[in-house]
């Protein structure tokens, strides 16, 4: 299977809830980073290894924000690096309000795993008051 075709693996198992599924599919020592402006980042949003990710990304969305979804709309395939571009929807819990808002994902690969995950979001759109 392809860098791509993992990665896209990885986000319909993400869409279909199979967290453990995505977690099993990675490398045991990503780093991911997340972007600050989310409600839940701490210090400077970066996490490590797929326990720690489900436990303090993951499991986090559903406090603070109804029905999350990503929406993919395009990849940027550099082989061992790829670009996920997107926009998240949902509805942000402390205002009600429904969001939509740009998003991409950069990944590096490192023996056919994920092993960086890089996030950069329009934060000021989905925690709208």
């Amino acid at each position: 299977m392809s860098n791509l075709e993992t990665l896209k693996k990885g986000y319909q198992l993400f869409a279909e809830g199979k967290i453990e599924e995505v977690l099993a599919m990675w490398d045991k020592d990503i780093v991911w980073k997340e972007c600050k402006g989310f409600p839940f980042v701490e210090g400077d949003g970066t996490y490590i290894g797929p326990q720690t990710i489900a436990k303090e990304v993951f499991s986090n969305l559903p406090k603070y924000y109804d029905n999350f979804n990503i929406e993919i709309d395009d990849f940027v395939n550099g082989g061992e690096k790829i670009v996920m571009i997107s926009h998240y929807s949902g509805i942000w819990k402390a205002s009600g309000k429904p969001f939509e808002a740009n998003a991409t994902h950069t990944w590096t690969f490192k023996n056919g795993k994920p092993a960086s995950f890089f996030q950069a979001v329009d934060t000021a759109e989905i925690m709208k008051d």
